[in-house]
């Protein structure tokens, strides 16, 4: 009944094509634009960490994504049960196990949370096939690893020029059973279908784009190169209820970076970010 329940939704979707890119510095459009949600305490978080299980996400030259996320993902969520008192924080996953990308928003909407995070590494890595010295067309790894820097997602619609994040985000719909089941015929390797994916809550949208740049603020203050807050069209968000962000943590195929969310001081520094960005939006909509 759920899985039905999520295609019929995704299937009332219209398909109109925009996009907006979006920096910290950015003003969300004027209230008479742009319907805002009814403020409200923050007492429920879920905490997502990305990938898991058989799907590793971005490979670096020595971690996995999903690792990475796992651990920050853990430590920030104990970080606000000590420090945020009355605030309730939920898992979608607590160990490296495999969660479905419908399933991760639905235990927010189940739990009514009041916000969702998603915690991801980014990658510039590019999988190609090259001719080899005997002329024969391989697979392989192409990489890039002066790309660095955070950026922070909430969900919107992507341009032709921005969809590697999406595309390499919604491509573990792959590893799920009935993927295309449920997710109304999604094909994630296919650019044009990610139309399906617009916002369910557009009064979420101004609350999630707060968030977002509160996450970039933090991240500068660590002297972390910004990549901004940007809109993209990400299965993760498309169905969460409630004011929602995807914040790529670092660039794994940066061996600087892999280094940095590898040790215990670049953990310890991204938790505090993203703790004080939670902190000033929690603080922000209860006044």
């Amino acid at each position: 009944m759920t899985k039905n329940l999520n295609v019929k939704k995704l299937s009332l979707f219209v398909a109109t094509i925009f996009t907006l890119t979006l920096t910290t510095s950015s003003t969300p459009p004027p209230a008479d634009q742009e319907p805002k949600a009814a403020a409200q305490n923050v007492r429920t978080i879920v905490i997502d960490a990305g990938h898991g299980g058989h799907d590793a996400g971005a490979r670096g030259r020595q971690s996995n994504e999903k690792d990475i996320a796992l651990s920050v993902a853990l430590k920030l969520g104990k970080k606000i049960e000590d420090e945020m008192p009355g605030v309730k924080v939920l898992f979608t996953r607590k160990t490296d196990v495999f969660i479905p990308l419908y399933e991760r928003p639905a235990v927010a909407n189940k739990n009514k949370a009041d916000l969702f995070i998603s915690i991801h590494c980014n990658s510039a890595d590019a999988d190609r096939r090259v001719k080899n010295s005997r002329g024969r067309y391989v697979n392989t790894v192409v990489r890039n690893p002066s790309v660095r820097g955070t950026e922070t997602f909430v969900c919107g619609f992507n341009r032709l020029g921005s969809q590697d994040v999406a595309i390499r985000e919604n491509a573990s719909i792959l590893l799920e059973d009935n993927y295309k089941e449920n997710y109304g015929g999604f094909d994630p390797k296919d650019p044009s279908s990610m139309i399906v994916f617009q916002l369910m809550k557009n009064q979420y949208r101004r609350e999630s784009i707060r968030l977002a740049s509160n996450m970039q603020d933090e991240f500068v203050r660590n002297s972390r190169v910004n990549r901004g807050v940007q809109e993209l069209s990400l299965a993760v968000l498309a169905t969460a209820g409630m004011p929602s962000v995807l914040t790529e943590i670092g660039f794994i195929s940066s061996p600087d970076e892999e280094e940095y969310m590898l040790s215990a001081n670049g953990q310890t520094e991204i938790v505090t970010n993203l703790f004080n960005a939670i902190k000033t939006y929690k603080t922000s909509v209860e006044r």
